[in-house]
């Protein structure tokens, strides 16, 4: 039996073009010989609809897209990943299931069981778990088809009670067939492969996996479909960050062939490689789901606009870039030649609007009520929101996206302005540490200068006041990167992390402005998740709470 593993790029509620897109690949399969297309879970309406799902009719439109399917299904079978009613009277309304079509009929269904619930999960708010499985049967093989975290509890501390394959095992299947939507983070491809190996091995058979890739506004999917034999090695992997259809022979006793060339990954790519690559696929994806073309960013010659800058001019080209520079009279002279300088580099758009006029106007206008007061955070942060006032006008004037610059470490912190440079329609970088987007800025140098070096080099600083540095208001960044990741992602509490060796009075500092911070990071932009812990909507902390502040 020819297998094909369909690794595509869907769009949540777009039911035309992803139907569209289903059918021209089984058309594809059919083409190369194929018995059998597999793609991804709930590829019909995109992963994750979230409340869509709550809509009868966006499921009866998943429905409707099924049926013209399976009319494409007359002499080559295929599986996809839908949301389905619940026809039973308790429980959820909605099974998150996978149809089987042959001969242009829905001739199998299989209901996802276990049901994330964690970080950016939340099938169960949505999905009844499946407490029935049975095995498919096609061209004289028995097939155990499961749904992406179906196969994720053979980890050391299981999630779950039960494990779909034990049931299916008995059924005596030859081959194993798991469709995904499982989302980047830096090292999860290792956790998907180690895991799914461990599947393969423990029920000796066979699997072919296929993920979903491209993004949905804030998650980036990154495909890397697997094909394992039925040992656990790994003997198969599609490409990962782009769209890809790939061909196996699955022989007696379980043995797969393939004649193209392996896609084996011969190393893997370093971290900051894969987030490169994640970040351009997840501003590309936004701006075209989003029906946008141009995005505007205020470029302050320090590296956090230079690299968001750098990147949208690679996902989006440079003539689709709007580069604003904003000079206060806090603005240095190398800091406006090291915007320029990247422009020039670039080859994108730029302006340049000085912002003195505009916050002279609004300090004048507020002198009755600051009188006789120093100049303090909120003269500054007038400079911040002015730009932003700015930016936002050029977004309505001419129909751009506005690109926020933010950091994760000035997002955990709150070392930014709310309604300043916090603003904007997506956060390119708002889930790299500092200390990473150092290392980014070399990435993109790798082959030639396009970041000045200057702008890697120097001391970062917001220019809202003479002589500002960062590490004015904060610790080194390579100390404030490692607590906060330690509390961030390691949830580890601060008595932990003083055991770790960090001082003591810099942990509780950082651990309670990161709290008291909350607030700005409710009103902030989706931030593209590349880590295993972003903030947004994987990471839900209360505005008000004591813990810890």
């Amino acid at each position: 039996m020819k297998i094909a593993l369909a690794q595509l790029n869907y769009h949540i509620g777009n039911f035309e073009a992803n139907t569209a897109k289903i059918i021209d690949h089984i058309k594809i399969a059919r083409n190369h010989g194929a018995d059998l297309v597999i793609f991804a879970e709930l590829c019909v309406s995109g992963y994750p609809a979230r409340d869509f799902l709550e809509f009868d009719e966006f499921i009866d439109l998943c429905e409707a897209s099924a049926r013209q399917i399976a009319a494409e299904c007359t002499d080559i079978a295929c599986i996809i990943g839908l949301p389905t009613p619940n026809n039973k009277p308790e429980g959820k309304e909605l099974n998150n299931s996978a149809y089987f079509i042959e001969g242009g009929k829905v001739k199998g269904i299989a209901h996802k069981a276990l049901l994330p619930n964690y970080d950016i999960f939340d099938e169960y708010r949505y999905f009844e778990p499946s407490t029935e499985f049975s095995c498919i049967e096609f061209k004289g093989h028995r097939i155990a088809l499961t749904i992406c975290e179906d196969l994720w509890n053979t980890i050391e501390n299981p999630l779950y009670i039960t494990r779909p394959m034990d049931i299916l095992i008995d059924e005596e299947p030859d081959v194993m067939i798991n469709i995904a939507a499982s989302p980047f983070a830096v090292n999860h491809d290792e956790e998907r492969i180690d895991i799914l190996s461990d599947n393969a091995q423990r029920y000796q058979l066979p699997l072919l996996y296929v993920n979903n890739v491209g993004a949905q506004t804030e998650l980036i999917f990154d495909g890397g479909s697997l094909v394992f034999d039925n040992t656990g090695k790994l003997i198969d992997e599609m490409p990962y960050f782009e769209e890809a259809i790939a061909y196996y022979d699955l022989g007696e006793k379980g043995r797969i062939t393939y004649e193209h060339p392996s896609t084996l990954r011969k190393e893997k790519e370093s971290d900051i490689a894969q987030i490169h690559k994640a970040i351009l696929l997840g501003i590309r994806d936004y701006f075209y789901k989003s029906g946008f073309k141009q995005a505007i960013l205020g470029l302050s010659g320090g590296i956090d606009s230079a690299v968001v800058c750098a990147l949208a001019a690679e996902a989006l080209g440079p003539k689709n870039v709007m580069a604003v520079l904003l000079p206060s009279r806090f603005s240095s002279d190398h800091s406006i030649k090291d915007a320029e300088d990247l422009v020039k580099n670039l080859g994108c758009l730029s302006e340049t609007v000085a912002i003195k006029n505009i916050t002279e106007a609004f300090e004048h206008t507020l002198e009755p009520q600051f009188k006789g007061l120093p100049f303090n955070i909120a003269e500054e942060n007038i400079q911040s929101r002015s730009r932003a006032v700015v930016l936002m006008a050029m977004c309505n004037k001419f129909g751009y996206i506005l690109l926020n610059t933010s950091n994760k470490s000035e997002a955990a912190v709150g070392y930014g302005t709310l309604y300043g440079d916090m603003c904007g329609g997506i956060s390119v970088i708002g889930d790299v540490y500092k200390t990473q987007v150092f290392e980014l800025a070399r990435y993109i140098n790798r082959n030639e200068e396009i970041i000045p070096i200057n702008s890697i080099v120097k001391p970062p600083s917001a220019e809202l006041r003479p002589n500002q540095k960062d590490t004015d208001s904060l610790p080194e960044y390579d100390v404030l990167d490692k607590i906060l990741a330690e509390y961030i992602e390691g949830r580890s509490s601060s008595a932990a992390i003083i055991k770790m060796g960090f001082d003591e009075k810099t942990v509780r500092r950082v651990i309670k402005l990161t709290n008291l911070a909350e607030h700005k990071r409710y009103q902030t932009p989706p931030i593209l998740r590349v880590s295993p812990k972003a903030f947004g909507m994987g990471r839900r902390m209360p505005i008000v709470g004591k813990y810890l502040s």
